[in-house]
């Protein structure tokens, strides 16, 4: 009898002990689908305390610099230096929902006759990029920064989405964000910088570890004269008024 009585036993547990994995994967899936939007909606508030992209370089055993970083609040940024990045990365920023389709189908043509395959990613993308993922053009990171970036333009607004840009986009190697860079490059507080000083800046977001603020080449200059005049076109179209609008 009590053989009999274990062995009615076994198949309970393991049962239970079946039941007890399909409910710790669930758990897991839906922690894993949910968590992202969360990070998200907490970081809509709170500054990041870091990025994947300052990690990396941290990482990198290569780099002789140390990383310079710091948050500054939207209000104490020059008005010039996002109308700056917007002027040199972005134009649509604040009427496309995180994707330049324009863009995408104008770079997908120019691959096909032959041309090099351009980058077409807005201010939104390069914000999921660097808070969340690594560099390269994997069809993996594409498809994780998509997602992210649909998230991002469903939680944030546009002015959270710039500000956090102006705060972690690297302007030279190991300069990240507009705070270090103008302490940095021009010895003042961001909220002092001039249209010149903004659009130096913007114009090496590009390519950082290339591209000089310190030593700039005849292309960067040529850069920084095109978003001067890029950025004037963009204060005519009242785009700092609708930035002002756009809730914090």
């Amino acid at each position: 009898m009590a053989r009999s009585s274990r062995r009615g036993r076994r198949p309970r547990r393991k049962g239970r002990w079946r039941r007890r994995l399909r409910t710790a994967i669930l758990a897991l899936v839906l922690l894993a689908v949910g968590l992202p939007p969360l990070i998200l909606l907490a970081l809509r508030f709170v500054p990041p305390p870091t990025t994947a992209f300052m990690l990396r370089y941290r990482l990198d055993a290569a780099q002789r610099s140390p990383l310079a970083a710091h948050w500054v609040d939207w209000e104490r940024i020059a008005p010039e230096a996002a109308l700056a990045v917007i002027a040199a990365e972005d134009q649509k920023f604040l009427d496309h929902p995180g994707f330049d389709f324009d863009a995408l189908r104008d770079a997908v043509r120019t691959a096909r006759r032959g041309g090099r395959l351009r980058g077409a990613s807005t201010i939104s993308q390069q914000v999921s990029k660097n808070l969340f993922l690594w560099p390269g053009r994997s069809f993996v990171r594409k498809a994780l920064e998509a997602g992210i970036t649909a998230e991002l333009e469903l939680l944030w607004s546009k002015r959270r989405i710039l500000e956090v840009y102006l705060n972690v986009a690297e302007f030279g190697a190991g300069v990240y964000g507009v705070g270090a860079a103008s302490e940095r490059f021009f010895a003042k507080e961001p909220a002092a910088l001039t249209e010149a000083e903004a659009a130096l800046l913007a114009a090496v977001l590009p390519n950082p570890s290339r591209l000089r603020v310190e030593q700039p080449s005849a292309y960067v200059r040529g850069r920084q004269a095109w978003i001067r005049g890029q950025m004037a076109t963009l204060r005519a179209a009242g785009i700092l008024r609708r930035l002002e609008d756009e809730p914090s």
